[in-house]
Parts: C-alpha cells; sequence; structure tokens
C-alpha cells in the first residue's frame, strides 16, 4: 500500500525511498515495477526536498532575543 506523500514525515519518505532504491539496485523486478518504482522514488525526493527547505527556512527565522530568549519571526510557513 503507498502511502500519499502528503501524510508521510521526512524521516518515513527517506526510509521509503531508501527501500526503492535498495530494490531498484537488486534488479529483480520488472521492468513495469521499476518504472512505478522510478517514479514513486522521483516524488519521494521532491518531497523530501521540500522538507528540508522548510526546516531550514524555519531555522533562518529563529531570533535570539538580547536577554537570550529565542523566538522565530513570522514566515509564509506560519500561515
Amino acid at each position: 500500500m503507498t502511502t500519499t506523500l502528503d501524510t508521510l514525515s521526512f524521516e518515513d519518505a527517506l526510509q521509503e525511498l531508501e527501500a526503492i532504491v535498495r530494490r531498484l539496485e537488486e534488479g529483480k523486478t520488472t521492468l513495469e515495477d521499476a518504472i512505478k518504482a522510478y517514479e514513486r522514488g522521483s516524488a519521494l525526493r521532491t518531497h523530501c526536498e521540500k522538507k528540508l527547505q522548510n526546516a531550514r527556512l524555519r531555522v533562518e527565522q529563529i531570533v535570539v532575543g538580547e536577554n537570550g530568549t529565542l523566538t522565530t519571526k513570522p514566515t509564509d510557513l506560519d500561515l
């Protein structure tokens, strides 16, 4: 069963992507299954890249106040 990308965490998506790579490297799948796996892997890669980009942007928004407290600047991601 394939999970929709919207519900996958970065870690789960990466784990699934690694499993696809292992299966493809083994070379024991049919051509059609390999194509489907490649398509899913490509979608997972894009999903992981977006998750990492969002995380990077959130980290860049962390502000250290004069008293050492941490706050975040509002971003488009907070909407």
